[in-house]
């Protein structure tokens, strides 16, 4: 028992070791070739050593995300396949071990690593914005003040502003609208002159307005109000604050209820649909390229380690290449968007499975 432990942490520790090289290795050269290319004009715009510096700190989670699963797949193969080399499965073989029970630790390690990518994913976008922002490349958000914007809300309210300040809590001359589709659901439109927020209450009153409810041509109301409290109405001032986000920029659950909110106005939300699914499908590649990878490592064990590369460089072409396909076809609208965003991962999962039995144990 004492030697299976003992080769477990052998083998979790050699394929840590490779992964992180990887996974920080990818992300930096990428950035150092970036950087070559923009540094003139970073310093055109009067950044300093320390910001540039300082910006390409926050591009590393976007990176890092993106090379997640092909770090998975390096350090897979290159584990794998120096135990081949070094006779070490033969070893392990000899005592008693199965080759599934001694890649078993990668398949743990690679089921963290899938955690650790979707907790990439998610912070990647907020560190992207504010590598942007040093660069000057995006303006900075305002702190405590926006005018003439427009704001699109949960269940397909859009909310048209002229000012927001966020040290009085009051909005400006605001028109508030909902796109409906029937008697059963009809149109919302709502105008006043201003709104104040409750901090008690977490709501906003609106103040001195018309509300009109419109579910046809022909069948409209109308009502003047001196306040009015809109459960729709529930963004806080810092919220309303910060700037409109592009679905890049959007985490998980962000970009979900974006995306409730097109489809809600009748919008194509298909792109977008692929974009939410990919959020999960690429830290699941995580897992599933590891299955994909280990048998493949052991196919020709006398192979040396420009072998390995050769396979973690093709297998990362090829996912990307059909991941990219998948997309269009899932944006297009010819296959389902999510099953598209999951194709791949189905495919390279079958194919793991059928090299996971083929594989001598």
């Amino acid at each position: 028992m004492t030697a299976v432990r003992t080769l477990d942490r052998y083998v979790f520790g050699s394929w840590v070791r490779i992964f992180v090289l990887t996974a920080l290795g990818f992300p930096l050269v990428s950035i150092l070739i970036n950087l070559t290319d923009t540094l003139n004009r970073l310093l055109d715009r009067g950044l300093t050593p320390r910001e540039i510096v300082v910006s390409y700190i926050y591009s590393i989670p976007e990176n890092a995300f993106i090379v997640m699963p092909a770090a998975v797949l390096f350090a897979t193969v290159f584990t794998v396949g120096a135990m081949g080399r070094y006779s070490e499965l033969t070893a392990a073989k000899a005592s008693g071990m199965s080759f599934h029970r001694v890649v078993l630790p990668i398949f743990v390690a690679s089921a963290l690593a899938t955690v650790l990518a979707f907790v990439v994913g998610e912070v990647a976008p907020g560190a992207t914005a504010r590598q942007l922002e040093i660069q000057k490349t995006k303006q900075a958000r305002p702190t405590s003040s926006r005018y003439n914007f427009v704001y699109r809300a949960d269940a397909g309210w859009v909310y048209t502003v002229r000012s927001l300040d966020v040290n009085t809590r009051q909005l400006k001359q605001l028109l508030l609208e909902r796109q409906g589709g029937g008697d059963k659901y009809p149109s919302l439109i709502i105008t006043a002159d201003s709104a104040s927020y409750d901090d008690a209450h977490g709501t906003w009153q609106v103040k001195h307005g018309i509300s009109r409810v419109i579910a046809g041509p022909t069948h409209q109301a109308a009502f003047e109000f001196r306040t009015l409290r809109l459960r729709a109405l529930s963004q806080s001032p810092a919220d309303l604050l910060a700037e409109p986000k592009a679905p890049d920029e959007m985490r998980y659950a962000e970009l979900g209820r974006y995306i409730d909110a097109l489809k809600r106005s009748g919008n194509d939300a298909n792109k977008l649909i692929v974009e939410q699914a990919l959020k999960l499908a690429l830290p699941a590649t995580c897992l599933i390229i590891a299955l994909f990878g280990a048998p493949l490592a052991v196919q020709n064990p006398r192979a040396g380690a420009a072998i390995g590369v050769a396979i973690s460089l093709g297998t990362t072409v090829v996912f990307l290449l059909v991941t990219q396909i998948m997309k269009a076809v899932g944006s297009g609208g010819l296959v389902d968007p999510t099953l598209a965003a999951w194709l791949p991962n189905m495919v390279f999962l079958a194919a793991g499975v059928v090299l996971m039995a083929r594989v001598r144990t």
